[in-house]
């Protein structure tokens, strides 16, 4: 078996294990699904404290799913 990591996002710093999503700022880095739906967020302006709402939601949402 071979030892597989996760890649780290170079904005946040975390490892993730979804599909990445493109930075929209340089059209080239790959960074994590949150980093990449904040950076959509950011561009209708929309606060930190509603992307870490959406975020949360995101991710209750994703969880339920799962169940």
């Amino acid at each position: 078996m071979k030892n597989h990591k996760e890649p780290i996002c170079p904005f946040c710093g975390k490892a993730y294990s979804e599909p990445p999503a493109l930075s929209r700022k340089d059209n080239s880095t790959l960074i994590c699904a949150d980093c990449g739906t904040r950076e959509a967020l950011e561009i209708y302006g929309i606060s930190i404290e509603q992307q870490d709402e959406i975020i949360d939601a995101i991710h209750r949402s994703k969880e339920s799913v799962l169940k």
